[in-house]
């Protein structure tokens, strides 16, 4: 069986020496054993109990409180319990830390694409990449039910050509109208646009906003605080009044 002298166990578990004599008096760590000169031995369970110490510690605990839970009949099922939560905490901040690495990179994207920097422009990108979520639930509930009228046209069409049964492309193609005008007006209401001359959010009328050339991000509007005419960027607006 192994032992360890105290300058052995305290670096094995990345503390000091005093820390782990600060343990034996207070009655937290006895040692296993003592050499004839009267030096501190431990054994393997004495350096797996001062990592299970170190951990309770890191969480928080008092010394008071991790004595009286190591007295405890049964101390493994409630430090089981604790190191559940901080896993669960620690996966919370692991994905919470990912979230802001993909907004840096994404930020990073977006600086290295504009052609001039400035605090506005900082800010521009910031507010979009916000509301980036947001705009991308806006278009999922719209773009869900197209899928749906898109197999129901296909499926119509087959119908119609195969079978010679033409009503259900009709039905379909007085239920597409009213959905096509309705998913326009909802994606209208819910969205603004940036200006990349004056950085004001604005939202164009709806003629402009229905014929104008557009990529998936940005349409080519006139700025209704500049008059600034070229392609703004889209972003979230459903809070925009």
């Amino acid at each position: 069986m192994s032992r360890y002298t105290t300058g052995e166990l305290a670096k094995a578990c990345g503390v000091t020496v005093r820390t782990v004599q600060f343990y034996d008096q207070r009655g937290i760590l006895f040692p296993s054993a003592l050499t004839e000169g009267g030096r501190r031995l431990y054994s393997e369970d004495d350096l797996q109990k001062m990592k299970i110490i170190c951990f309770l510690r890191d969480i928080g605990l008092s010394l008071d409180t991790i004595r009286q839970l190591l007295k405890e009949e049964d101390p493994g099922s409630v430090i089981f319990t604790l190191l559940q939560q901080q896993e669960h905490a620690l996966t919370d901040e692991i994905a919470q830390r990912r979230e802001k690495l993909d907004r840096l990179e994404e930020l990073e994207r977006s600086l290295r694409q504009a052609s001039v920097f400035s605090l506005e422009t900082i800010g521009d990108i910031a507010s979009i990449m916000e509301n980036k979520k947001k705009l991308h639930a806006l278009r999922k509930s719209i773009i869900m039910p197209g899928i749906g009228f898109g197999i129901l046209q296909w499926s119509s069409v087959f119908l119609w050509i195969f079978r010679g049964i033409w009503q259900p492309f009709a039905l379909w193609a007085i239920a597409v109208v009213p959905f096509a005008v309705w998913a326009v007006r909802r994606y209208y209401r819910n969205t603004v646009f940036v200006c990349p001359k004056c950085h004001a959010v604005f939202r164009p009328v709806f003629r402009e906003f229905f014929l104008s050339r557009h990529t998936r991000i940005t349409r080519r509007l006139t700025c209704t605080a500049c008059g600034h005419c070229g392609f703004s960027v889209e972003t979230w607006g459903g809070d925009v009044k």
